[in-house]
């Protein structure tokens, strides 16, 4: 949650850009915002995702414009530096794009007919070091252990329980912490 001016906005970071953000509450923090409004009937939500700098938000975007990419894909295969993705884009390289989040066989030569030879810019930037992530824990390597018998690779699940953690420290039980993170699922699950 982001507050800015006295109101909240739940704002989706990429993994990537998660890890390079503080997460101390009270931290003041900078983003760049990419708004998708959603119609459902007569009504409209926002949903916010954040990046860092313009050219990271520009690069979702240009993921955005392969046809069978939305913003939640997108945002899940955001999982490894952006120099790193435009580099497999830029080669062609099929399994390393599959083996991002939420694509597979198809979205990858989808992205690769589409943006190979036009991620030059994507390149060159200099990734910023990932800030070190928070220590997971001890009660919550059990969830971890659930998570990853459940098929979550082990970075999605480890940024799943921080994240869950970060939004309500009191949490202090493993059992009660997948609850947490099956309510969250749920949620993102129901607005897309």
């Amino acid at each position: 949650m982001i507050e800015a001016n006295g109101l909240g906005y739940e704002v989706i970071l990429p993994p990537c850009i998660a890890e390079k953000v503080p997460a101390t509450p009270g931290d003041r923090v900078a983003l760049e915002i990419y708004a998708v409004v959603n119609l459902d009937g007569n009504s409209g939500r926002f949903t916010y995702y954040g990046f860092t700098n313009a050219i990271e938000r520009e690069f979702f975007e240009a993921l955005l414009t392969v046809a069978s990419i939305g913003p939640r894909s997108a945002a899940r295969a955001f999982s490894a530096p952006m120099s790193t993705i435009a580099a497999a884009i830029d080669r062609g390289d099929h399994a390393f794009l599959k083996g991002l989040p939420g694509i597979g066989q198809q979205k990858a030569r989808d992205i690769v007919a589409k943006l190979q030879g036009k991620v030059a810019k994507f390149l060159l930037i200099r990734d910023a070091p990932a800030a070190a992530p928070k220590p997971i824990p001890d009660f919550a390597d059990a969830a971890l252990e659930v998570l990853l018998q459940l098929g979550y690779k082990r970075a999605e699940a480890e940024t799943m329980i921080r994240q869950t953690i970060e939004a309500d420290p009191e949490i202090r039980d493993a059992e009660l912490l997948l609850a947490e993170i099956y309510r969250h699922k749920a949620k993102e699950d129901r607005r897309s």
